[in-house]
């Protein structure tokens, strides 16, 4: 079943599920491999469900949280179940790709980004793109040519915080890439790839072999957690099961 929207603070947060099933071969590793520190005893195969969501506002403006994986030649095509459904899931809730007023992509991997740019040209043609500065400086050349570069003036670059609507904010949040970025809606964050498994709920401090700085993100991990949990809110997750998680 579609998963259920919820409001908070004025804002409706809709889960849009882009895909599910496990790492291709090409980066498919034990879990107790992915997560040094945890998951001993878990099975071997870890099945990812690939979120994005979608943020409306009172007034019906529309902010899309990562483009997912994309269509069959996407840069995710090498590890992830390509296409995406991400079109799908976003007409299911009464929005076309022309009615995104704003995209924010968490961080550049290409789960997250892969359906950003299709044949060339912005897949949400009247929306900015807002990526955060240390990212794009971090980006490799070819996620620069399918990516960044087709954006053009769609592409609004940010250095930490930044308010994409009222009530909506991105915040930098670094460790699995130099420029990740999170998105907070009152006491609800949408933390992209900052917890990519239930076990870091348990251990914040359990690593991720794909993190681009494990120390860092683990840092930045414990913050978050710990300020979401001193506000008694919620995460919104990428690759959970269950999109949304009241931390206790």
């Amino acid at each position: 079943m579609p998963h259920q929207s919820i409001t908070v603070a004025g804002v409706e947060v809709f889960p849009l599920c882009d895909a599910v099933g496990p790492m291709g071969d090409s980066i498919r590793r034990p879990l107790p491999e992915m997560f040094p520190g945890g998951c001993h005893g878990e099975p071997d195969e870890w099945v990812l469900h690939f979120h994005c969501y979608l943020l409306r506002d009172a007034t019906g403006r529309t902010v899309l949280v990562d483009t997912g994986i994309g269509p069959e030649n996407s840069p995710a095509a090498t590890w992830a179940p390509v296409p995406g459904v991400l079109g799908d899931e976003l007409a299911r809730v009464g929005v076309a790709p022309e009615k995104v007023d704003a995209v924010v992509i968490t961080h550049l991997h290409s789960d997250h980004a892969g359906g950003a740019v299709i044949d060339g040209s912005p897949a949400f043609p009247n929306a900015r793109y807002v990526l955060q500065r240390a990212e794009i400086d971090a980006a490799a050349e070819e996620v620069l040519d399918h990516v960044i570069r087709p954006l053009g003036e769609r592409l609004q670059v940010v250095d930490g915080r930044s308010d994409v609507l009222p009530g909506i904010r991105a915040l930098l949040a670094p460790g699995h890439t130099p420029g990740h970025q999170v998105v907070q809606v009152g006491d609800l964050v949408l933390t992209g790839d900052v917890v990519l498994h239930q076990v870091q709920l348990t251990d914040p401090r359990v690593t991720y072999l794909y993190d681009d700085d494990p120390e860092l993100a683990a840092t930045t991990r414990v913050e978050l957690l710990d300020r979401v949990r001193a506000e008694r809110g919620m995460i919104a997750t990428a690759h959970f099961a269950e999109p949304f998680t009241r931390l206790p």
